[in-house]
């Protein structure tokens, strides 16, 4: 696989918000190293979309059929590595990603997620999760775009305006410079 990653530095990737009711799919990165959303990068080519498809079926094991696309971001949200994260002698060299968030909805009532699609599963684990918990669960360098992602997707999640309301810790959690991420948008 060839990564996609831009002049600045950062890997064109995509990230999967699955929904099934009101709940999101949240993995167990493989060896309990934290809680996230199916993502992965682009390959050379490869549109956004079909990132998502082969993203979804690589890393939980759901196929293009299972699911319905309510839409995506308007806009690549990027998030910066830590410098401990960098692979230094990786050329080109990936100082972060620039990711297109796509929310999905589960078409099937029940679906039985399959993480061996891999050689090097990218979950262990799984759960379904309130929609801004996700928030929370990540590693801590996400948390930004994860709450923009969220914040832009609630309308196409909750069409109805009906989107749950901003949990008690949403400030403390995505403070960044002293203001909350994305909370402007939903007052």
């Amino acid at each position: 696989m060839s990564d996609v990653i831009d002049p600045d530095g950062f890997r064109a990737n995509v990230g999967i918000v699955l929904m099934h009711g009101p709940q999101v799919f949240l993995g167990r990165r493989s060896g309990g190293r934290g809680w996230q959303f199916p993502q992965g990068g682009m390959r050379v080519g490869e549109t956004p979309e079909e990132a998502v498809y082969r993203e979804l079926a690589e890393e939980i094991g759901v196929e293009r059929e299972g699911v319905e696309l309510l839409g995506a971001t308007s806009e690549w949200l990027r998030y910066r590595l830590p410098p401990r994260y960098i692979r230094r002698n990786q050329r080109p060299l990936c100082v972060g990603q620039r990711q297109r968030w796509f929310l999905l909805r589960l078409a099937a009532k029940e679906v039985k997620f399959d993480f061996r699609r891999t050689a090097e599963p990218e979950f262990d684990r799984w759960r379904w999760a309130g929609w801004w918990e996700p928030v929370r669960e990540v590693i801590f360098f996400k948390r930004p775009v994860y709450a923009s992602a969220l914040t832009e997707l609630a309308a196409l999640a909750f069409p109805a305006g009906d989107s749950p309301p901003l949990p008690e810790w949403w400030d403390k959690v995505t403070a960044a410079g002293g203001r909350s991420v994305a909370a402007s948008a939903l007052r």
